[in-house]
């Protein structure tokens, strides 16, 4: 095995595991809670992840169907009485309308992998292709720049192909080259 190849080899377990960690970061970051908040805040987000029964692509918060005001006082009510989590009231409200209430997904289990593993696959992909281009041009470079009997071979095989195969070849569509 080449010095090369023995380098590349110590060098890709980092990057798998610079990948894990920072899709690890990702993770923990968008589902990490500010913390305490107002019962008005909690009120808003919570109707921010709601979606309208009636309405197409519009959440609780907006819309202004009266629909979405039952839901909104189902909301304010289950904050103001302080026993139920964001969570509990969710779960509440897509129970009583059958599960189609959500905008936005939880953020455990399947869903939670549902949103992670297109964003991980993705830094895969480009880690994946960044090194392969940069295999294409170290290979390419090791090759070097074409010499005179490069040329001088690249003339003879064209001396002895006949002359549709030239024009073909050289992209001239009448055959006279």
């Amino acid at each position: 095995m080449s010095r090369g190849w023995q380098r590349q080899l110590k060098r890709w377990p980092g990057w798998v595991l610079l990948v894990f960690v920072v899709v690890g970061f990702l993770a923990v970051g968008a589902t990490r809670d500010s913390g305490p908040r107002t019962p008005d805040e909690r009120i808003e987000s919570i109707e921010k992840r709601l979606a309208c029964p009636v309405c197409q692509g519009e959440s609780v918060y907006e819309s202004r169907n009266p629909a979405s005001n039952q839901i909104r006082q189902a909301v304010r009510q289950g904050v103001l009485e302080g026993e139920l989590t964001d969570a509990q009231i969710i779960e509440g409200i897509t129970f009583t309308y059958e599960g189609e209430e959500l905008l936005v997904p939880t953020a455990d289990g399947i869903e939670a992998l549902a949103w992670a593993l297109p964003a991980t696959a993705l830094v895969i992909g480009v880690a994946g292709l960044s090194v392969a281009f940069r295999r294409w041009q170290l290979s390419a470079q090791r090759l070097g720049a074409a010499t005179e009997d490069d040329y001088a071979l690249v003339a003879d095989a064209l001396a002895h192909l006949p002359e549709q195969d030239i024009a073909a070849a050289t992209g001239d569509d009448d055959g006279r080259g």
